[in-house]
């Protein structure tokens, strides 16, 4: 069967600090994600994204101005960040392991998700749905996003260590249904 993602209970977040004394949070709200989930053999899984820049959310204006501008994000110029897996690990609990290119502002850069399996659930409805959490660390000058400012009390504005969490839920397609949408 085929899965399609669950928009309204899925999350592309991240963190980073801000000041070396707080941590800002945001989230793109505009992407696309194709997932084609193999329960027998997660191995044979993969996972396709397209984040829209212009969709960040710091829940600040100017920020999110700033983020968008040539200094961070340039979304002129490169409107989507995309990841595309390359292998995917299953471990004995369940958990496991994404690798894929990441790429930002053109460059493409290797990393790996580690994933957490919330297992699968039926809904009232009679549907299925399966839940997981993928998380990594970047350094955000392996992609070009290199602005900062020095603080005079010693440190930087930006944290170069960039925290990413995706919450994401899936939905089982009836075969009729995923039939259907391919013809």
């Amino acid at each position: 069967m085929a899965w399609q993602v669950d928009k309204s209970h899925t999350h592309v977040t991240f963190v980073a600090r801000h000041m070396m004394v707080a941590k800002v949070r945001g989230e793109f709200s505009n992407y696309e994600v194709e997932v084609a989930y193999n329960e027998d053999t997660p191995s044979l899984s993969s996972v396709k994204a397209v984040i829209y820049t212009d969709s960040i959310n710091t829940r600040d204006e100017r920020r999110d101005g700033h983020l968008r501008s040539a200094d961070f994000f340039d979304v002129a110029n490169h409107p989507a960040m995309t990841f595309e897996s390359k292998r995917v690990e299953q471990l004995p609990n369940g958990n496991g392991h994404i690798a894929g290119d990441l790429t930002i502002r053109g460059v493409a850069r290797e990393v790996v998700l580690d994933v957490e399996s919330y297992g699968q659930a039926t809904s009232p409805w009679g549907t299925t749905s399966a839940g997981f959490c993928a998380t990594t660390k970047i350094d955000r000058k392996d992609w070009g996003l290199t602005w900062n400012q020095a603080l005079e009390t010693g440190g930087w504005l930006v944290s170069d260590q960039i925290n990413i969490e995706i919450e994401i839920e899936l939905v089982k397609v009836p075969e009729a249904q995923a039939e259907l949408a391919a013809a």
